[in-house]
């Protein structure tokens, strides 16, 4: 007997934006920055890998590799990424 398995995707369960956005939040005050990369790559899964390459002007191989969580990708890809999934980060005192 074979067991399948499947990739997990934690967006997959979310149900508000608020979920999401407080996900991505907790990603991004891990100390681990690949932490937030990672999530990040996830929720362009979530939204369609080719839709946001084509946003991005990023082709979908670079995307890939941006958001693997084993790169360390450029702010201006990351931002681009940001800004087709629409979100936009700000900042705050710790």
């Amino acid at each position: 007997m074979t067991l399948q398995t499947s990739n997990f995707n934690p967006f997959d369960y979310m149900e508000t934006q608020q979920e999401i956005n407080t996900f991505l939040e907790e990603c991004l005050a891990d100390d681990d920055p690949n932490t937030f990369i990672e999530a990040l790559g996830l929720l362009v899964k979530k939204h369609g890998v080719s839709d946001i390459a084509k946003a991005t002007g990023l082709n979908r191989e670079s995307l890939y590799k941006a958001v693997n969580g084993k790169t360390k990708p450029r702010w201006e890809t990351i931002f681009k990424v940001m800004k087709a999934l629409n979100f936009r980060l700000t900042t705050q005192v710790a």
